[in-house]
């Protein structure tokens, strides 16, 4: 059986700490010790594998990025029909994996130090694009192009503005009340088409 270093297993340790961090605080205002006292490693240990803070925190963004790309791919491999992509997309975003209190936290935090980080505005703009992009995959099969970019617009724009609410509210997050407004929109824009 191969053996496991322990550098990725304290990498993923420091990000998860960092996801937890943040989302106690509700902001990216912790400090590596902080973090690294959570992943249950020495400071030193969390500088040596990302550097600065700011490092650590890029890289937790990418994390949950590419943790919401993974479970979207698998999502719309299952999905059939253009309709059922989009709600694929929906449902990945509220998913139980996707749509916990400390992850919301983390999302609302970063999207507000990315008016002043140049590198988290990337990520969050990679983000977007990835979200209309998958959006699109399904409305397209079902709208003409322009009606499509409109819809694929303001379902982004529910599900960002979602979190946002979210992050704003005590207690456990509802998902499927989110999933319900969302796909009540996407009923209302669709409503009267040939749906395959």
């Amino acid at each position: 059986m191969p053996k496991i270093g322990m550098e990725p297993v304290r990498r993923k340790a420091l990000i998860d700490a960092t996801i937890s961090a943040i989302g106690e605080r509700g902001s990216l205002d912790v400090t590596m010790s902080e973090i690294a006292g959570r992943a249950g490693v020495s400071s030193a240990l969390a500088h040596h594998y990302f550097g600065a803070k700011d490092e650590l925190l890029f890289a937790t963004m990418r994390h949950i990025l590419a943790e919401l790309n993974s479970d979207t791919r698998r999502a719309l491999r299952l999905a059939v029909t253009p309709r059922q992509r989009v709600s694929a997309v929906v449902a990945v975003n509220f998913s139980d994996d996707q749509f916990q209190p400390q992850i919301i936290a983390a999302w609302l935090a970063f999207y507000v130090e990315a008016q002043k980080s140049t590198e988290l505005r990337r990520l969050l703009r990679i983000y977007a694009r990835r979200l209309n992009s998958n959006l699109m995959s399904g409305l397209t099969g079902i709208l003409r192009r322009t009606e499509a970019d409109r819809v694929a617009e303001a379902t982004a724009a529910l599900i960002d503005g979602l979190y946002i609410r979210r992050a704003l509210k005590d207690g456990t997050p509802n998902a499927q009340s989110a999933i319900a407004l969302i796909e009540d929109y996407l009923e209302t824009k669709l409503n009267g088409r040939n749906l395959p």
